[in-house]
């Protein structure tokens, strides 16, 4: 069952009464998301590339996340397989969040940020990576909810270079 739904800017969402109550800033990311968007950095070239993100709950004060990521052909078809993490969203008091990323190329994330109606915008507290991993050294991410979709864009510092853009989708529920 799902609650009445308030607005985030003018977009409605259902709250799920059985969520968390501290989870309620980022209600609006609950549920599976599909998109594409554009990645590239001084040593990447640009490219297309296909996402799905899936954010689920348990009634707990956290959000589960799992995004996989693929890059696509000139035809928008899937090439192969670009990029996979999963975390953990943990909202605190007053607008602030932080999210946990791990991924499977040996780098674990840790961000810190704020959480404000329809938004979310998070920089790196904290890399850890592996000494197989590459050098990477900071992120930021801001999300928001747009017109019902997702958006998205991230900033990176690796390979020695400062931070700049890398990466940027916007998604569908689906």
């Amino acid at each position: 069952m799902l609650a009445a739904a308030p607005t985030m800017g003018r977009v409605p969402i259902e709250i799920d009464p059985t969520m968390h109550p501290d989870c309620a800033p980022l209600a609006w990311m609950i549920g599976s998301w599909a998109g594409a968007g554009v990645v590239g950095y001084p040593s990447i070239e640009s490219r297309h590339f296909g996402q799905e993100i899936e954010v689920t709950h348990d009634g707990r004060p956290f959000l589960q996340w799992t995004s996989r990521a693929w890059l696509l052909d000139a035809d928008g078809n899937q090439e192969r397989p670009a990029a996979v993490e999963t975390g953990f969203w943990r909202p605190q008091p007053d607008g602030e969040v932080e999210l946990v990323l791990a991924h499977p190329t040996g780098i674990v994330e840790m961000y810190f940020g704020r959480t404000e109606p329809a938004k979310v915008e998070v920089q790196t507290d904290g890399v850890i990576r592996s000494p197989h991993a590459k050098e990477y050294t900071a992120a930021h991410r801001l999300y928001g909810y747009v017109g019902g979709n997702m958006m998205w864009v991230m900033d990176m510092a690796a390979t020695g270079h400062s931070l700049q853009s890398h990466v940027s989708a916007e998604l569908k529920r689906v």
